[in-house]
């Protein structure tokens, strides 16, 4: 099949990456892609918010199949305009993507379906939003109501933070004020024709900039699988307790949700509660996941796309482990520097087999060097026997690398790979 894929950061690389290894695809797009992608796909300018745009893209390209990767295209109704070609499209309708374009729309989902989560208040004015945050007390937890990139929630001890944080979402729309959900987080994808769910291995991401969870939260400094420390029954459980009733609960509004539904889950004293959803797979806990799932990636997507999902067989996943590490760009999350030289992407690749670059904010300047373009400039992902070993790949890879003022986190999936070696 022909495959078309939507966006242009680290996230779409690792599809890529994966389709383009897929015996089935013979022809892979990206539109607009970024420097990396290019080894593994042709790239095409396109205004990813523009549906028309991208279905007409799409139909000149002769696409059998569109898979749209990030989420702002998703709540703009990219897959709609898709689909009204007669395009196989994976990916959510706009409808349906308000489950992560509004978190007081996913409250709601989440109240009808009696799907766990935090207690929560919508507030609409500061006075309101002051009332939430006296009710819960500290740690405070203040979520932007719409799309912020990873970076719309403020979770802190400070009341000041707080309140200012409410208040400038208050003053573009509304805010959601939140318990604060003890426990460790896990991320667990699931790919849904609008019935069935079929889930992936579960993740975990690292949302804080620097070691030791310090520092503002970003997009996600870097991620692994499996979870040696997780219950083996967590997926079935997430699956029915979570993912399922969910996708019921959506199919019964008349909006069903097809294509990558992912659950931001907190394991708490109380049980597994959802944090968040998503509408689109996760950045970076894609890179880490997709590193191990052996069934290939295209048949998947296209059997969710077409509602075959029912049918499809058991998932095969690769008994080794992937660590993935984010290079960030100097100043990242608040200013991030662009226009730098990156060296060393080819000492990085030839560390080991098992590990590689996917590059995020990328670009080529005229004379062919890769030049730094995003906050979250790239990243490399590694397999190995365990969390040890894909550690200790992947951080080799990531040292050969330069890029002046660049930072990564030094202890991604650190403590899972001594939980593991106990």
């Amino acid at each position: 099949m022909k495959v078309l894929v939507i966006g242009g950061g680290a996230r779409e690389h690792a599809l890529c990456r994966a389709l383009s290894l897929d015996p089935d695809v013979r022809e892979l797009h990206c539109a607009p892609g970024n420097a990396g992608i290019a080894a593994v796909a042709r790239l095409h300018a396109v205004d990813v918010l523009d549906g028309e745009a991208v279905a007409a893209l799409a139909a000149g390209l002769g696409a059998d199949l569109v898979v749209v990767g990030p989420e702002a295209p998703l709540v703009a109704g990219v897959a709609d305009a898709v689909r009204a070609r007669g395009i196989d499209c994976f990916g959510p309708g706009a409808e349906a993507a308000t489950l992560e374009g509004s978190k007081a729309f996913a409250k709601d989902v989440m109240a009808e379906a009696d799907v766990p989560t935090a207690r929560s208040y919508v507030c609409t004015t500061p006075e309101e939003a002051d009332a939430a945050l006296d009710a819960f007390g500290p740690p405070y937890v203040v979520k932007d109501d719409g799309l912020a990139a990873g970076k719309g929630v403020v979770v802190t001890e400070d009341l000041d933070a707080a309140r200012a944080h409410a208040r400038a979402c208050t003053a573009a729309g509304q805010v959601v004020i939140e318990e604060f959900l003890d426990g460790p987080e896990v991320s667990l994808f699931a790919v849904t024709d609008g019935e069935s769910v079929v889930p992936l291995s579960p993740a975990q991401d690292f949302k804080r900039a620097y070691d030791g969870d310090a520092g503002p939260n970003t997009g996600g400094m870097g991620a692994y699988t499996p979870l040696p420390w997780a219950d083996p029954k967590l997926v079935d459980e997430v699956v029915e307790t979570v993912l399922q009733p969910t996708v019921d609960e959506m199919r019964r509004r008349g909006t069903p949700f097809s294509g990558l539904l992912y659950a931001g889950l907190a394991l708490t004293s109380r049980g597994v509660r959802v944090v968040e959803f998503n509408a689109r797979f996760g950045d970076p806990e894609t890179q880490a996941v997709l590193a191990r799932l052996r069934t290939p990636l295209a048949g998947l997507l296209r059997a969710a796309a077409q509602g075959r999902l029912a049918a499809f067989p058991p998932l095969v996943w690769s008994d080794d482990a992937a660590v993935t590490v984010v290079l960030a760009a100097r100043d990242y999350p608040a200013k991030p520097r662009t226009g730098d030289v990156i060296t060393g992407l080819d000492e990085a690749d030839a560390v080991s087999a098992d590990a590689y670059v996917l590059h995020a904010g990328t670009k080529l300047d005229d004379s062919g060097r890769v030049l730094s373009a995003g906050g979250r400039v790239l990243c490399v992902t590694a397999v190995g026997a365990d969390l040890a070993a894909a550690r200790d790949c992947a951080y080799e890879a990531i040292r050969r690398i330069g890029l002046e003022g660049a930072h990564y986190r030094g202890d991604i999936a650190a403590r899972a790979a001594e939980t593991a070696a106990d």
